[in-house]
Order: C-alpha cells, then structure tokens, then sequence
C-alpha cells in the first residue's frame, strides 16, 4: 500500500489530506508489531555415560562465498546468518584460549568452522556438560576412508544446553578427559594440532550440531550449524547460545543417516 500517493493528491487539492493520512499510516504500522515468541529450548535428552569411539573431521577449507545468508538447513557454501544475541543460563567460553587466533566465517562441504592458532595452544570446554567421545590416538590415512578417522585427536561434548560440540585435529587430549567425564566452562580438554585430515596446518576444527547417535555419527557430530556468528559472541564474553538453531536444525533435518 503506498501512503505518499494519497498524501501527493491532498497537497494537489489543497485540501489537507497529508497529516491526516501520515497519523492513520503510523498507528496502522505500531498496530501490526511482531509479537511471535522466541522458541522453545531443544529437548535433547542428557547422556550419562559413553563409550569412545573413532572420530571424524572436515575436509579443505574454501574461501567464503558472496551469496545471501542462508539458514541452518541451507546450503554450506552460503555465510551464516547472525544469531540475536541470546543470554540464558548457561555460560559459554571461546574454545581456544590464546591471543593469537583467527577463525574462516564459512567452511567447505558443511557448516562448520577452523579455528587457526599455534599447536599447543589451550582449547577448552565451551560450556559446562558431560564428554561424549574422546579420540587420542590419529587413525587417519590417505588411503583409508575419508569421514570417519578424518578428525585426528578429537573430544566431543554435549553441553547441559542440550548441544553437542566437537573439536579435533588435537596434539592431544588433556589428561582425566574421557567419555562420561564432566568438564566445567572453560576447563582445558586438549591442544590445538594437525592430526587427522588438518592439511599439515595448526586449528582446531570446530562443530556444532544435535547430540542424535551420540557417538559414532561422524557426519552429524562434525558440524550442522554455522558456528562463526557464536563464536564471535564468545569472544566478547556474550553467552550467545545456539540452542535455538540447534533445534531448528533438528526438527527440520531429524538424525540423517551416513553419506
């Protein structure tokens, strides 16, 4: 509807349609405010215990493409939209701790992130939960199957947000961090390395998605949410949670199974 062709018309007639038509326009507009609620947290049901198991990693990255924001079920060549900035009750800590550090905001083949910084810096528990799976030793070959080993040392968690999140390519796995244990906020779980399918580059590949199998799933656990906009919440000590484009996610996607 176009308001100035109405209000164009009185000036012409001199007839001082133009205020009336302007205060008709602006309570119409505060009449319409979104009032939809933010959703509902994700009801991923907790783990206890778990066994460890190998784990997988992502492949080369690939410069960031210039297309329009996609969603969490679009395409990964597309850059992550910016999540609001969300505070709840859970804290979350950027999961390398060092000065020096930089991270790509898109990834190539699926969402997730690398996180670039010296090998051996600290990387930590995001948030507090329980470690799901635990890999130290690097099965990864060129000639072997490429998925499943390609994460080199890794440690997965599911946060007590109800999210999983993944970090591998590790010089390795801090001591006392096994499958069942409980880490806090911030407790330190490996070190950035290149093991796996890293490139023979230092980062910490990072991913973010539904706890689903729990372990073992590989092509879920290495990322289905674009990590960088959350990333760049907690770096600024912002407790953006990703919570609701996890379940997003999963509502629209389930638990796919293995490409």
């Amino acid at each position: 509807m176009s308001w100035g062709g109405t209000a164009e018309r009185g000036r012409r007639r001199g007839r001082g349609t133009y205020p009336v038509v302007v205060l008709l326009a602006t309570a119409l507009v505060a009449g319409c405010a979104d009032t939809r609620q933010s959703p509902d947290a994700p009801s991923f049901e907790p783990m206890e215990t778990a066994t460890p198991s190998s784990t997988g990693g992502n492949p080369p990255l690939a410069a960031p493409t210039p297309t329009a924001p996609a969603t969490p079920s679009a395409s990964p060549s597309r850059k992550p939209t910016t999540p609001p900035p969300t505070t709840g009750n859970h804290r979350y800590v950027f999961p390398v701790q060092t000065g020096n550090v930089s991270y790509h905001p898109t990834h190539s083949g699926y969402p997730a992130t690398d996180i670039f910084a010296n090998c051996g810096s600290p990387v930590v528990a995001v948030t507090a939960g329980r470690i799901l799976e635990v890999s130290r030793v690097d099965n990864y070959s060129k000639s072997g199957p490429q998925g499943p080993n390609n994460g080199g040392k890794a440690v997965s968690l599911l946060g007590d947000d109800g999210v999983r999140y993944y970090g591998s390519h590790l010089t390795n796995v801090a001591a006392g961090i096994n499958a069942g244990v409980r880490v806090r906020a911030g407790q330190q779980v490996g070190t950035v390395g290149k093991t796996g399918n890293a490139n023979n580059v230092c980062h910490l590949h990072f991913g973010i998605s539904p706890p689903c199998k729990k372990t073992a799933d590989w092509w879920i656990r290495r990322g289905v949410v674009w990590p960088a906009p959350f990333l760049d919440g907690w770096r600024k000590k912002r407790n953006t949670s990703p919570v609701a484009k996890v379940k997003d996610w999963h509502a629209d996607k389930g638990c796919p199974k293995a490409p």
